[in-house]
């Protein structure tokens, strides 16, 4: 097991990736009393305006790996998309979390499913395919609605295509074009809502579960979590225990986000998790003593987990592209906790920022 790292003693932290979640790991990581180094490629990213150092090398550099490996006493990554093989260079020189085989495991959603799969953990029925042939045949097999995702890269939506009813020509010209790779076909499901957890596990195999969020998405965009999630108790324990479950399987260090469905009949199915932390737990940052980017910290560098438990309900609602306008206006609302990314261009579908609102 790694040593733990001490608090305030100038310990280093190494973060992949330089978006908002990489800036918010290194502001949690500052209040801590360690310095961070972000690794990424755009000069103008989030991150960079707090970490401590910020190398602009590409994710599979061998001279920017070896500059962070050099500095670091423990790297972690803000995107489940760092090349896998980043991961593993580093890993045998410092060590890496959360560690590569969950990063393997949550970069293809076929992996990802199967291993659900062996754990006895229930996802919506699925097919793997390889071909348009195999996605007609199988979208006759489970049902008139199914939703195709690719099985590598896709977030916020970004991958995916519904099919309803046959697919036509028209049909499976679009799913070539928007996938035109290996994807699974998974039949959509009659949904009473969906929900988040938020875990964490410790060097020492310590695990802390959140509250369960529900979210609500638009375009495939998360929109907006609300904490109760005002489902029932045992459904909310049954999911914590999943979360439990996996995070052991995978050995797994550090925030986990994983994303689930209720559906009508209250069966609960794992839609996919993210082996980082999430946007659905930003609602841990005003509600909780311990945020989910402070527990990230804490447990990569070997230090205990902290209260998971919310002092407050809430509703935290992302500020996606023209809607970062309305910052003012939350600054005047009242039991609003507004936090802006930096990014100095604002486009649509962009999350730029995001208010949590207390209750009562």
């Amino acid at each position: 097991m790694a040593a733990a790292l001490e608090p305030g003693a100038g310990h280093a932290i190494g973060i992949l990736g330089g978006g908002q979640l990489g800036r918010m790991l290194a502001s949690a990581a500052a209040r801590l009393g360690f310095r961070t180094i972000v690794l990424d490629p755009d000069a103008d990213c989030p991150a960079a305006q707090l970490a401590s150092r910020h190398l602009t090398y590409n994710y599979d550099d061998p001279a920017g790996l070896e500059e962070m490996a050099r500095g670091c006493d423990v790297i972690t990554y803000e995107f489940e998309n760092v090349p896998l093989d980043t991961a593993v260079q580093l890993s045998a020189k410092v060590s890496v979390f959360p560690p590569a085989g969950a990063l393997k495991t949550a970069q293809d959603r076929l992996v990802e499913k199967r291993h659900l799969a062996e754990l006895g953990i229930a996802t919506a029925p699925f097919e793997a395919i390889e071909s348009m042939n195999e996605l007609i045949a199988a979208h006759e097999r489970l049902g008139a609605d199914t939703i195709a995702k690719t099985r590598r890269l896709g977030y916020d939506g970004k991958g995916q295509l519904a099919l309803a009813g046959p697919v036509t020509d028209a049909a499976a010209d679009r799913a070539e074009a928007l996938l035109g790779v290996a994807c699974v076909l998974e039949r959509r499901v009659e949904l009473k809502c969906e929900i988040s957890i938020i875990a964490a596990r410790g060097l020492n195999g310590e695990i802390r579960c959140y509250d369960a969020a529900r979210n609500v998405h638009e375009n495939g965009i998360l929109v907006s979590s609300t904490v109760p999630a005002d489902i029932d108790a045992k459904i909310e324990a049954q999911a914590q225990e999943v979360a439990r479950r996996l995070l052991d399987s995978l050995d797994y260090v550090g925030v986990i986000g994983v994303e689930f469905f209720i559906t009508a009949g209250d069966a609960l199915l794992v839609n996919e998790f993210a082996p980082r932390v999430h946007n659905s737990g930003h609602w841990t940052e005003a509600a909780c003593a311990v945020s989910q980017f402070e527990q990230h910290i804490r447990a990569i560098a070997g230090l205990p987990l902290g209260d998971p438990a919310r002092h407050s309900d809430c509703v935290m609602r992302n500020l996606i592209g023209d809607e970062v306008t309305e910052a003012a206006q939350w600054l005047a609302a009242a039991g609003a906790k507004l936090h802006l990314y930096g990014k100095t261009q604002t486009r649509p579908g962009r999350k730029m920022g995001h208010v949590t609102v207390l209750r009562p």
